[in-house]
């Protein structure tokens, strides 16, 4: 049976990652979020998602703050910090493990990339997995293990969606999603094409993927609204929802903020960030009012 997260009080959250600093995109994101749990009565949260500490600087931990509090977003205290909550992932890798649905992957993005289908893409347009040390010998895996070589821990996902699916009564996997106008529609997924995802990445103690379903658990989060860039990632989350008996929020993916190139607005690309705008003698409500066409179309519950 399918388990949406239903309290008596709505809970909603933001959850940057504090690699860069925040940008109208993440305004947009916040505002949408505090203004839902406004209207619902609710409660609003921030997380940070801080698992890659190799990225995050302490500067963009308080700009989150800095830039939520100038455009009079309140939050509740205390605020969640992923690298405080590393052992609830790997328990939660551990469980898929012992179902035997995760396996050691060696390979490096070089040999994975020579391995693809060119042709198969997965929604973010990278390439996918093509199960490079999915079903190898034990003994090819404690080679690469006493050699201290890192690894990642991938999902099987055909044998994942078997089991997701016999623990839900061989029903679709699905989600809820709630449009601009409140309607909730349910949108059948396909996590397959994802392919085999991380779990545990090598570089870092955990991932999004497995952090995010543990996280929004853990807070009692009831509905998650994001930009639609995540939508597509909702497929594979809800196969760990299932897998790890968790409740499934409501879904409500925003329109996203693009440059004039028709680009989503991104650190990566250098999007002008809140501070800069800030610096420059804008004030919050003129950063508001900048969103606001974006930002009002909000559903209804």
């Amino acid at each position: 049976m399918i388990r949406l997260q239903e309290t008596v009080q709505p809970v909603l959250r933001f959850a940057p990652s504090p690699n860069g600093a925040l940008h109208l995109g993440h305004a947009l994101s916040a505002l949408t979020g505090f203004e839902l749990a406004r209207r619902l009565g609710g409660r609003f949260l921030v997380r940070i998602e801080d698992i890659d500490r190799a990225r995050v600087k302490p500067e963009y931990v308080a700009g989150v703050f800095e830039d939520l509090a100038w455009l009079g977003i309140a939050w509740e205290q205390p605020v969640l910090f992923q690298s405080e909550h590393l052992a609830g992932y790997r328990q939660a890798a551990a469980r898929l493990s012992a179902m035997g649905l995760l396996y050691p992957c060696f390979a490096s993005r070089k040999e994975i990339i020579a391995a693809a289908d060119p042709a198969r893409v997965d929604p973010e347009g990278a390439l996918v997995y093509p199960g490079l040390w999915r079903g190898r010998p034990e003994a090819d895996i404690e080679r690469e293990l006493a050699k201290g070589e890192p690894y990642a821990m991938r999902l099987d996902m055909e044998r994942a969606l078997a089991v997701a699916r016999k623990m839900i009564g061989g029903a679709p996997i699905t989600f809820t999603e709630i449009d601009a106008a409140g309607r909730r529609r349910i949108v059948v997924c396909d996590p397959q094409r994802w392919g085999d995802v991380v779990v545990l990445r090598k570089e870092t103690p955990s991932s999004y993927l497995i952090s995010v379903v543990v996280d929004d658990a853990r807070q009692g989060v009831t509905h998650v609204t994001r930009g639609m860039d995540l939508f597509a990632a909702t497929d594979a989350q809800r196969v760990l929802q299932i897998l790890l008996d968790l409740p499934a929020p409501l879904y409500h993916h925003h329109r996203l903020i693009v440059d004039p190139m028709g680009q989503k607005l991104s650190k990566s690309t250098g999007a002008q960030s809140l501070a800069s705008l800030r610096a420059a003698g804008l004030s919050a409500q003129e950063v508001l009012q900048r969103i606001s066409r974006e930002a009002v179309s909000l559903p209804s519950g």
